[in-house]
């Protein structure tokens, strides 16, 4: 069974850090690229962040860079984004995915809260 599990979320003022994790399992997890992506209530969902699968490049949205770090330990199946000097426009319910070709699969998101 397919299950991309996300954790690390929860309430920090504004200022704060958040180290979110992202636990993979039931599929070759560095074959995958993945992705972080938010959705605060009324919105869309968003792009976050992104860490290839092969030379661990990676993509951020112009309003995380500098802010936001991802990284990938490939030996865990596991991928983080460490998230620093959040703002309460960062509070949203945070996913990651796993992509690969037309293959994508989805957590069940971490809420992040931040509060002024």
């Amino acid at each position: 069974e397919v299950q991309l599990v996300e954790s690390g979320g929860g309430l920090v003022q504004a200022g704060g850090s958040l180290r979110l994790s992202c636990a993979a399992s039931g599929f070759t997890f560095d074959d995958y690229a993945i992705g972080w992506f938010r959705q605060a209530p009324g919105k869309e969902r968003e792009g976050v962040s992104g860490i290839s699968s092969n030379d661990g490049s990676t993509y951020y949205e112009d309003s995380m860079k500098g802010r936001f770090t991802i990284s990938r330990d490939n030996a865990k199946n596991t991928v983080y984004l460490q998230m620093n000097s959040l703002k309460p426009e960062d509070t949203a319910l945070y996913y990651c995915s796993a992509r690969l070709g037309i293959r994508q699969y989805w957590g069940r998101g971490t809420q992040v809260t931040v509060s002024s």
